[in-house]
């Protein structure tokens, strides 16, 4: 995740990622999610409700693309747009 860039005239402006702003205020929420992406780099997940990926920080051991899993909103970071989720259960 990162800043989104807007070009304006000559300028390119650097605004909070929209999803991380979005979900800024449900820290500590669980939801079902879809992993999305496993590498060595980390593990992806998408949320279902709303539609948001975002880096799974812990629990992410054996997860496979596809699995299904509850996950934990831990951290948001509104300017660099990162989302932070922990697997629960």
């Amino acid at each position: 995740m990162c800043l989104r860039i807007y070009r304006e005239g000559d300028l390119f402006i650097a605004r909070p990622a929209p999803a991380a702003m979005l979900l800024e205020s449900r820290i500590g929420e669980q939801f079902d999610a879809l992993v999305t992406g496993a590498s060595e780099k980390g593990t992806w997940v998408r949320i279902l409700q709303p539609p948001v990926e975002g880096r799974l920080v812990t629990g992410f051991e054996k997860l496979d693309v596809g699995h299904t899993l509850r996950v934990q909103l831990v951290r948001t970071d509104v300017e660099k747009g990162y989302i932070d989720f922990k697997k629960v259960g």
